[in-house]
Order: structure tokens, then C-alpha cells, then sequence
């Protein structure tokens, strides 16, 4: 036989074996210490430090005997940059075959240290049973010259018990004491290992039906036990259970039943299920022995050429390959979509293909035998020697003298070259023949034929990593050797692990898409949550759901104590997903129709009444259509139209004839109806026909559930619980940069979720989940602190965590293979953050439509207007303790508010501060509006569409405003002059005798309209505002209205004292000499504000030209306002922290510091009064 050449069948480890002894032993506590330094460490250090050339090393420790490992500790070498950053372990009773630790998730990786000193502990989450311990180091720190370099400790107890070896063929039996084993509370525990798939390990039965058999079916652990079975109730009380996969390893497996009463719980290795036994049985009665015994195994072998045995998830990968001697060709084995592919090659002829088996990529052993001769090869998966495959062509056989297993190697040798498309095999190999001889791994290994970096001997690590099922929602998962897939087809929900909901959670939420028609939809109420979406109606603003009851039922024969029950089964939906609609609803109604002939409703001797309706919670409900809750009434007694008015309903008066009580139910927290009981129609004659109509809901109070934050505060919501996967979404709007939407943590900070806004265009979403501090970041390309809504999704789950707002595209973080989430929160859940903690921003806007993993958080039931927070999205805007005057928006912030007076003429906090201007003799001021006429074409373009292609005229031709104030003595003057690029013009005139007039001129005319009769020119302010809305002209002068009917041009500029020469209006000339001598302020016209253009510029070259003396000066109509400026905005702010005084001064100087700090806050004030007038005068 020639040499075997292997490659790629698992991990790496290679090296000189160190083994360790137990050095030191500790009893007397609750996990005995075990601490393990090794016996020949390299000179010069402290602990275990392998060669560096050695490019596969191991640790290997022999403890003697048994012990029951809890925890491992690793250390670096002492004061040298040598530790293990990340490591295997491995654990098993022999020195040649070793179980490799799996923690949750199916990582075999294990976290190790970041320095040399300090200790790395990892407890394990499921205690085992080893003899050896063998440490395979995978990651090491590299820098400054850093190497291998561990010193560990293990935690653990003695481990004693006895141990059968079973053929098949044997049985022990353990005997009761007593006659009978008759128990409320068992604990049954065992351990076992084995190479078979299917095998018995205990059973026992009773007389009365109870039986408790554990055994191994395909791998798995079936439990099946009975309490008791009722032959005359037809009940039968086996339950089954299922734990654990792949469990034919030949490695230890620990078994736990522990059972009270009808709760069962069932217990392999670190995996438990939980179940309630059936029937209605506690106890169990057994016989007076059990049993433990294991199933024969009726195999034979066949004549073989090549076999071995391989197990894996993957769908393809090369099991074997090798090349014919003498140049004549070249066998292939490899794995193809669960099935053995056979493929023959020969020199100048058409390969063969050929496949054996089914699904073997399952994760059990299978075996496969391959026999060739020349013209004949046949291939026997699993030992079926009835059926193997044949292929009868010719051809020659001369085997050749290497065989390459699990892959090929890169080589240029084309006569010995392994040549295949496969990928490379990922899955574990076992007892491999060839020639009918076994290959012996050690001369392999000594004389290192193969590739090992991927390779690990001794034991198999397969995982499998779909049980329990991480799909939710029945998904189908589909796993590889370091992966699995989750397919969501035809479930209804999608992504990674079908988590997420594919249907929106109302008719509302489809409208408020766009979806607005009648018609059939699938709604999911509670989205990710276990309830499955199902189909209803949709009548504009209506959700419909129709039952089986709406043609009415017909009931006859029914008495109080053997009443007729009618169920309502509503189409399409389940009792609970209809419960969830009107739940989530703002508003419910169902028709109910009580039609009857001699049969009363609530009209009973004692009380009691003969019909009533069961909803929700199954609680009944005495009150009937049209009526109030808990009333005890029909419609009509609310109407006060019953037939007889001494009863309550039409049908208590017991008539004769037929008579209905109908109406809607509208009480959302009772509906829908689940049940109609009727009572009242055994007598003779009588009988009775309810109408039942479909449940009808609007609104989605989920999506509204809106509150607003006015304050650094938070909300408690009850521990999140999500699981392995979560999913956040809401609505928020704030004008704030920062802000902590939410966050849940434990209380060691070692599990959290955080979403929070952290800077205007960065939203995070932060977590700690297992594997550190980790987030996802999304970059928005616009702020997302503009105050409107955004909506907000987060998903975090064992393969992904990702986030997005409104429409943007996923920002996503993904996971490495074998990632194990772990989000066991104890802390409440805090909406906002609190303000002790001085780390976080605190959120300070609106927020709505919270949910987590499908549930509704109920924000507004935490509205709290004490502690700032609100209902709706209301702030400081609403209740403004000083409004914003003089037309100013006020910008919501929430905690405080502020005033935008950019298109105002004013100024100040508040928008209230006059910007003025005083005029000298002959000044003048002139803003210039448009630098061109409107073209013919540009006005066509704006009469026919405004919007077409964003052109706009530059002022408004539908409508004006103009406001001003003045003051003088002077007369005559022009206080305002609006012209035009034709003679056209606009002007306010201050006539000689102080009344005030306005004249236009359109075309050869000029209109005049006096606005004032009074004398204006007494020095005092006075307002004036000119509004036109289509051709026509309001006006205000202090309180005299006007109403004219005019039409402006287009202005060319606006000038206050104007200048113009030239071909201009005799009287306008007449009034403006000498022109404006006084104050004029707050002047705009439209969105222009001249005065405040000239003294608040925001662009370099303001149009604004001044000729003359004109100085800045406050002389408008409305004195300064001083009200609560926010601190933030506060000039004379200082600090919010107050100086500490020691109690062990005396008394006089506390009054003295007392007296003086109240002083210098009463100067602060003063002060600020004093200069805030001398701005404003000077």
C-alpha cells in the first residue's frame, strides 16, 4: 500500500506533548480547586511556554481520575509579553480521543487574556466529566516580540460513579423498594456515551398506563412519560419530548428528568425543555424495577477497496481522490447536495458519474465502501449490502499510490496532482481502510503527509447548530459546518432568522402608506410577536372581520340552567389575533341583534340574567346593544323607547310577538364577542334569533401613543426580555444634537442595549450581547434634528445588528459564524435616560409608536407632567410663558423655546425688541427688491403653473403685507414709497395738517384713500398695517379700518423717505420736502425688512442704500418686554453650582455672605435693565 496524504477535515493542533500533573487539590468547599502549573517549564519562565518554531502546540493535563470541571483560568507567562489571547479546549476520559467545549451559540473559541497579569476566568455553562484536559492555543499576542505563553488553573469536584459497558444485547433491571414506586417528585440522572444511533436506556411501566422510557432515536434523546391514561375519558396521558442531536459521538452525555407533579423538565448537557405532562394525573406509578439496556447492532462487512465513515451539514466537499497508476485515469468521491458522487476519469474518454445515497449531510456517521475491479466498481452507503451501486463500463484499475482525503494540495507535480472542483470536505472522518488495512494516523502524522493547519485528531467537533431551532416563526433552518440559514418561505415573516413581519400591523398602517382603497389585506397586529398575520377587510377607514355567526342563529329549547352557547369563530384569525386587533385599535363596534317571540333577556325572579354575551377574557357581560358597560340594560332603556317602560328591554316585556333589542357594542375592551348564551326559549312557543355583525375597528393607537420629554427625565417599563433576537422601532422629533432614546442593562453592565442620537446626522444603536461593547452607526446625509417625525428600526439577532431611519438603507453590523447572543436583562426598561447619570445626553422632543419585539409600550399611560413628561408632542410652544410676538414662529425646544424673527422686523428673545431707525433731515433709505422687470414670459410661466420648474417671481402678486410704526412733528412727509419699473407706485403720506393718506397709482390713475382723520404728528408712535389679499386692501392705523379695492405692480424697490426724481408725482414730491424728520421702526413689507437689513445684516453686500444721517434707535410702537430667558440662553448665566459653605463659621458671617450674594444679584439685575434701555435708546 502506498502513502495517504490528508488535508482540511477539521481545526489545527500539532506539537510536543507537556503533560502536567495535579499539583495541589482543596477540599472542603463547594467546587474542589484544582490547580495545574506545569511540571518542565521552559527556562527562564513561569508557566507553560512552547518554541516558537513549534507551529502546532498543545497543552495536555492528566488529572489522575474523574472530575467534574466547572470553570478554566488563564494567565500569562510572569512579567513577559507572552499570553494566549484566544484558545480550544478539548476534555476526554482517554489520551486519544478527546470532546471539544462548545459554548452557547456553537463557538468552540474561547476568550482569553490581554496581559500578562491579570486573570481570565470562563465558567462554563454546562459542567463535564474528564480524566484529560488537552488546551489548544489559536491566538497569541505578536507584539514587542510576544509568544505562547499560559499558566491556568481548573475548577472543578471528584467525580465517582460506576460504569456499565453494554453490547446490545444486555439489560440490567434496579429494584424498587416496596411493591410499588408511587412518587409526586422524581430526579433521574444519567450519563452515557456511544457510536449507535438508536438505543434504549430506560424503561419502566404500571398497571395503570404510566410508563417513563428514555431512548436514543437517530441521535437524539426521546423522553416519553405517562402519569396515567383514562379509558373512559379517551385521554391519553403520554407526552414526548425531544433534546439534543448528533449525540452518537462516543462522548459523555449528561441526562437529568427531574418531574413535580405534571411539569416535566429534561435535561442533555447544557439543553433543557420544559413541558406539562397530559392528562390529569400528578403521580406516577411504576412497577417495581427499571431498566437500562441498549439496542443490538445487526451489521455485516462487506469486501472493500477504500472505506471510512464521514459525518456533516455541508452539501458538497471532496470525501477522497485519488489517481490510477500508470497514466490511466482518476477516482473521485465527494459529497453533492446530501448525496456520494463517484466520478471516473480516463484518458480520451467521457468521465462517469454516478450517486449513492440520501441527505447525508444529516451530522450522523455514515459509511461508504468502495470496491473496484477492472470493467466493475461498486459503491454501499451505510453497510446496505442488498442494494449497492454498480457501474459495469470498461475500464482498468491500477491503484496508485497516494490517496487524498477531505481536499487537495496546491502542487505543480501534474503526474501526482489531485485535481478537483469540489470545495474543500468540512466534517469529521473516522476509521479509514484502504486495502482492507486501517491507515495508521501516527506514521501520517511523523512523516507529515497532509496539510494539519485545519486539523483536528482525536475528536469530532461538529455542532449542530439548528436544536433548538434558531428560526422563529417555524422557519426552516439549513446549517454547514460553521453556519446555518434560515428559510422563511410561506411563513409570513423574513430576515435573518425570520424575525421581522412582512405585513404591516393594521389597515392604518396601510393607509398611512398610500394604501388607501377598499379591499382584502393581511395585517400582523403584534408584527415580530408569536401571533400570525391573517386576512381582513378593509372598508376605507374600517378593518372588517367576519365570522360564522352573521347569518344569525335560531335558538329553541334553551333554559337558564341548560342554556344554548352559540361560539363565534372569526375567519381567517384565531380567538387571540382578533383580541389583539381591538386592542391595538382606537375604536371597535359589532352589531348585535336580539330577536324575539316570548323570550326575555334580563327580566328573571332572581337576578339572574337568561341571556348575556361573553368577550373578551372570556368575562360575560349583562348589558346588549346601544347600552353602556355594566348598565344591565338594552338600547331601548337608554333611548327610553321600550315597548314596555317597566322593563329595560323590549323583549323582557314577554310578548306575544316579535320584538328585537339591537344596537352596537362599543366598548373596545370588551370586544370582540366570543360567545352568545341564551336561556329563555323552553316554553311554549317561545324562541329567539341572534344577528351577530362582523367586528368593525378603525385607528391604531399604537401608532399615536405619543408622548413628549419637557424635562432630563425617563420612563420605567418592566424588564425587556427578548430573547436571542430583538427588534425597536418608533417615531421621534427633536430640535436637540444629542439624546438616549432607550436603553436596558443588567446589573453588572454586562448585558445593555442602547439607542440613542449621537450627534445631528449620527444615530447608534449600542449593545453589549456577549462579545463586548459593540455598535452599529447610522450616518443620515441630512440632520435629523430638525423637528419632524423619523422613524427609527433596530434589529440585533444572533447573525446581524442593524439600524435605519425613514427611508435610508440599513446601516449593518454583521456577526461572525457561531455567534451566541446572549440579552438577559434585570433592570427596568428606561425610556429617555435619567439625569443622575452624567455620562448619557438626555432625549428632550417627542416620541411615538414605540414597540419592542411587536409589543406596544403604553407611553402615554407614564404622561407625567410633573416630571416633564407630556401627552402628545406638545412643549413650552403650547404654553409659553412670554409668546413670540410680532408674527414670530416659535421652534419647539421642549425643555425651553426660542423665537425665530427671521421674517419679522424685529428683534430679541422674543422677537420684541423694535428695530428703528432716526431720520435726519434729508435722509433717506432704499431697499431695491428686484435688480430687473418681469419679463411677459416669466409672468405667463407664473399665471399658468407657479411651481414649473421651481420659477418664482420674487415677491408674492396674490398678496401683501406692510406694518410700520412712527413718530414726529414734522410735517409734511412721505413715510413709505413702493415704486415700480413703470410710473406705477405705492406711497404713505404724512399730510401737512398730521392726517395720513395712501395713494396708488395704476396706469393714468391714481386712487387716494385717507387712512388717519386724526393728527398724527404728535410725536407719539403710531402703527400702521396695510394688508391685501387679492384687490383687496385692509389698513389699521392704531384702531380705524379700512377696506379699498386696488391692484399693486410690480415693485421695483422700497424706500422710507424716498429720494426719487425725475418723472414721479407732483404730490409726492410736494409732501417730501423736507422729507422725515422722527423715528420710523419695524417696517416690512412681505418678508422684506429693510431696518433690520441695514442694522442685522447676514450677507456682505446688503441691497440696502442710505443717504444721509440715519442712526439705529428704538422708537416702535410696543415698549422692551423682560421675561424668563432660559439659562442657556442667558448672557448673565455664571453657573448652575452653588458654593459650599461650612457649618463651622459663625453666624455673622453666614448673614454677612447672605446679605452680600443678594445684593450682587439685585446689581445684576439692575445692570442688566440699565444697558438692555441704553441699547435700545442709544
Amino acid at each position: 500500500m502506498g502513502s495517504v496524504q490528508l488535508k482540511s477535515l477539521m481545526l489545527s493542533f500539532l506539537g510536543y506533548i507537556y503533560v502536567c500533573v495535579l499539583c495541589v487539590m482543596k477540599s472542603e468547599c463547594e467546587f474542589w480547586l484544582m490547580t495545574c502549573v506545569c511540571c518542565v517549564p521552559p527556562p527562564g519562565s513561569s508557566g507553560w511556554s512552547p518554541s516558537p518554531r513549534d507551529r502546532q502546540p498543545w497543552l495536555q493535563i492528566d488529572l489522575k481520575r474523574k472530575y467534574r470541571i466547572q470553570a478554566i483560568a488563564t494567565q500569562g507567562t510572569f512579567n513577559s509579553y507572552d499570553w494566549v489571547t484566544k484558545y480550544t479546549l478539548l476534555y476526554g476520559d482517554r489520551p486519544d480521543s478527546w470532546t471539544p467545549y462548545v459554548m452557547k451559540g456553537g463557538n468552540s473559541t474561547m476568550p482569553g487574556n490581554w496581559n500578562y497579569h491579570q486573570v481570565k476566568r470562563n465558567v462554563f455553562h454546562y459542567a463535564f466529566t474528564a480524566k484529560h484536559i488537552r488546551l489548544l492555543p489559536l491566538g497569541w499576542n505578536t507584539e514587542n516580540g510576544g509568544k505562547i505563553g499560559v499558566r491556568l488553573e481548573v475548577f472543578g469536584c471528584a467525580y465517582d460513579s460506576y460504569v456499565m459497558q453494554m453490547n446490545g444485547d444486555d439489560s440490567v433491571a434496579f429494584m424498587f423498594p416496596g411493591k410499588r414506586f408511587r412518587t409526586l417528585q422524581d430526579h433521574f440522572a444519567v450519563n452515557f456515551k456511544t457510536l449507535e444511533q438508536d438505543g434504549l436506556l430506560l424503561h419502566s411501566e404500571g398497571v395503570q398506563g404510566d410508563i417513563l422510557t428514555l431512548e436514543l432515536r437517530k441521535g437524539r434523546l426521546v423522553l416519553t412519560i405517562g402519569l396515567g391514561s383514562s379509558t373512559v375519558n379517551q385521554v391519553d396521558g403520554r407526552t414526548t419530548m425531544t433534546v439534543g442531536n448528533i449525540l452518537d459521538d462516543q462522548h459523555w452525555h449528561y441526562v437529568t428528568i427531574k418531574r413535580y407533579g405534571r411539569q416535566v423538565n429534561f435535561t442533555v448537557d447544557a439543553h433543557t425543555e420544559t413541558a406539562i405532562s397530559k392528562g390529569d394525573f400528578t403521580y406516577i406509578d411504576l412497577d417495581t424495577q427499571v431498566g437500562r439496556r441498549t439496542r443490538p447492532n445487526l451489521s455485516s462487512k462487506p469486501r472493500m477497496f477504500v472505506k471510512f465513515k464521514f459525518r456533516s451539514w455541508d452539501y458538497t466537499g471532496l470525501l477522497m481522490f485519488t489517481r490510477f497508476a500508470d497514466d490511466l485515469g482518476a477516482l473521485e468521491l465527494g459529497l453533492s447536495e446530501g448525496q456520494v458522487n463517484v466520478t471516473l476519469f480516463q484518458p480520451g474518454k467521457k468521465k462517469l458519474q454516478f450517486a449513492a445515497g440520501y441527505r447525508l449531510n444529516d451530522g450522523f456517521w455514515h459509511t461508504v465502501d468502495v470496491a473496484a475491479r477492472d470493467n466493475l466498481l461498486s459503491i454501499t452507503i451505510d453497510e446496505e449490502e442488498g442494494s449497492p451501486l454498480k457501474i459495469t463500463n470498461p475500464f482498468t484499475v491500477r491503484t496508485g499510490d497516494r490517496y487524498f482525503f477531505g481536499g487537495c494540495p496546491k502542487t505543480n507535480n501534474t503526474i501526482r496532482k489531485c485535481e478537483t472542483k469540489l470545495n474543500h470536505f468540512h466534517g469529521c472522518m473516522q476509521q479509514i481502510f484502504i486495502d482492507n488495512e486501517p491507515v495508521d494516523i501516527d506514521i501520517i502524522l511523523q512523516r507529515r503527509w497532509g496539510r494539519y493547519a485545519e486539523l483536528l485528531l482525536g475528536t469530532c467537533g461538529i455542532t449542530d447548530r439548528c436544536t433548538p431551532n434558531p428560526c422563529e416563526h417555524e422557519g426552516r433552518c439549513i446549517q454547514s459546518w460553521d453556519d446555518f440559514i434560515c428559510l422563511c418561505e410561506n411563513t409570513g415573516y423574513k430576515g435573518e432568522v425570520c424575525h421581522m413581519s412582512v405585513y404591516k400591523e393594521s389597515c392604518e398602517a396601510y393607509r398611512l402608506t398610500g394604501k388607501s382603497w377598499s379591499g382584502n389585506y393581511t395585517i400582523d397586529p403584534d408584527l415580530s410577536g408569536p401571533l400570525k398575520p391573517f386576512e381582513v377587510y378593509s372598508d376605507k377607514a374600517w378593518t372588517i372581520v367576519m365570522h360564522d355567526r352573521i347569518d344569525g342563529i335560531k335558538v329553541t329549547g334553551s333554559t337558564v340552567d341548560r342554556p344554548y352557547i352559540g361560539d363565534v369563530n372569526y375567519w381567517n384569525a384565531s380567538w387571540d389575533d382578533v383580541t389583539a386587533l381591538a386592542n391595538t385599535s382606537m375604536y371597535c363596534e359589532q352589531w348585535i341583534d336580539y330577536s324575539c317571540y316570548k323570550s326575555r333577556i334580563l327580566n328573571t325572579p332572581n337576578g339572574r340574567p337568561y341571556s348575556f354575551w361573553i368577550g373578551r377574557n372570556n368575562e360575560s357581560h349583562e348589558y346588549w346593544g346601544g347600552a353602556f358597560p355594566e348598565s344591565g340594560k338594552c338600547g331601548c332603556a337608554i333611548n327610553q323607547t321600550c315597548t314596555d317602560a317597566r322593563f329595560h328591554c323590549n323583549c323582557d316585556a314577554d310578548y306575544r310577538q316579535w320584538y328585537s333589542d339591537k344596537g352596537y357594542l362599543m366598548w373596545k375592551d370588551h370586544l370582540p364577542v366570543r360567545k352568545v348564551v341564551v336561556g329563555d326559549t323552553n316554553r311554549t312557543g317561545s324562541k329567539a334569533h341572534i344577528s351577530l355583525g362582523p367586528l368593525r375597528c378603525q385607528g391604531d393607537r399604537s401608532i399615536w401613543n405619543t408622548i413628549s420629554f419637557t424635562k432630563p427625565t425617563y420612563i420605567e417599563f418592566p424588564t425587556f426580555r427578548p430573547g436571542s433576537t430583538v427588534d425597536i422601532s418608533f417615531h421621534f422629533k427633536t430640535y436637540r444634537p444629542h439624546g438616549v432614546f432607550l436603553e436596558n442593562s443588567d446589573d453588572w453592565l454586562r448585558n445593555f442595549i442602547r439607542i440613542e442620537l449621537n450627534t445631528t446626522q449620527n444615530l447608534v444603536f449600542i449593545f453589549m450581547v456577549g462579545d463586548g461593547i459593540l455598535n452599529v452607526t447610522l450616518r443620515s446625509p441630512v440632520p435629523l434634528n430638525d423637528n419632524e417625525w423619523h422613524f427609527v428600526q433596530a434589529e440585533l439577532n444572533v447573525k446581524l445588528a442593524r439600524i435605519k431611519v425613514d427611508y435610508q438603507p440599513w446601516a449593518v453590523r454583521r456577526f461572525p459564524g457561531q455567534t451566541f447572543v446572549t440579552m438577559e436583562f434585570t433592570h427596568p426598561l428606561l425610556v429617555g435616560t435619567s439625569p443622575a447619570n452624567r455620562t448619557l445626553w438626555p432625549f428632550l422632543g417627542c416620541l411615538r409608536g414605540l414597540r419592542m419585539n411587536g409589543a406596544t409600550l403604553d407611553l402615554e399611560g407614564k404622561a407625567n407632567e410633573e416630571q416633564g413628561i407630556r401627552r402628545n408632542c406638545t412643549g413650552q410652544c403650547l404654553n409659553a410663558t412670554i409668546p413670540c410676538r410680532n408674527a414670530a414662529q416659535c421652534i419647539e425646544g421642549y425643555a425651553a423655546y426660542t423665537c425665530d424673527c427671521g421674517n419679522t422686523a424685529f428683534d430679541g428673545f422674543y422677537c420684541h425688541k423694535d428695530i428703528g431707525a432716526y431720520f435726519e433731515i434729508g435722509s433717506w433709505l432704499r431697499y431695491n427688491i428686484r435688480k430687473k422687470p418681469t419679463t411677459n414670459e416669466e409672468w405667463w410661466a407664473n399665471w399658468l403653473d407657479p411651481h414649473y420648474h421651481n420659477f418664482s417671481l420674487g415677491y408674492n402678486d396674490t398678496s401683501d403685507e406692510i406694518e410700520f410704526s412712527f413718530s414726529t412733528f414734522q410735517t409734511p412727509a412721505v413715510l413709505l414709497y413702493i415704486s415700480s419699473f413703470v410710473q406705477d407706485y405705492m406711497a404713505v403720506i404724512l399730510k401737512k395738517d398730521g392726517t395720513l393718506d395712501m395713494r396708488y397709482r395704476l396706469g393714468l390713475i391714481t386712487h387716494k384713500y385717507q387712512l388717519s382723520f386724526r393728527n398724527l404728528a404728535d410725536g407719539y408712535p403710531h402703527y400702521v398695517n396695510i394688508t391685501r389679499h387679492n384687490r383687496t386692501i385692509r389698513t389699521q392705523v392704531l384702531w380705524e379700518l379700512v377696506a379699498v379695492d386696488v391692484h399693486i405692480v410690480t415693485p421695483l424697490s422700497l424706500s422710507l423717505t424716498p429720494s426719487e426724481v425725475g418723472d414721479i408725482d407732483y404730490e409726492i414730491q410736494r409732501h417730501n420736502s423736507p422729507g422725515l424728520v422722527g423715528c420710523i421702526s419695524g417696517v416690512r413689507y412681505n418678508i422684506y425688512a429693510p431696518l433690520k437689513t441695514l442694522f442685522r445684516p447676514n450677507e456682505t453686500e446688503p441691497p440696502v442704500t442710505v443717504q444721509g444721517f440715519v442712526s439705529e434707535s428704538n422708537c416702535g410702537a410696543f415698549p422692551p418686554v423682560h421675561g424668563y430667558v432660559p439659562w442657556e440662553a442667558d448672557h448673565w448665566f455664571t453657573s448652575i453650582e452653588y458654593i459650599y459653605i461650612h457649618d463651622d463659621l459663625g453666624l455673622f458671617w453666614l448673614t454677612g455672605t447672605f446679605l452680600l450674594i443678594t445684593i450682587h444679584n439685585n446689581v445684576s439685575f439692575l445692570m442688566k435693565l440699565y444697558f438692555d434701555d441704553f441699547c435700545e435708546i442709544y
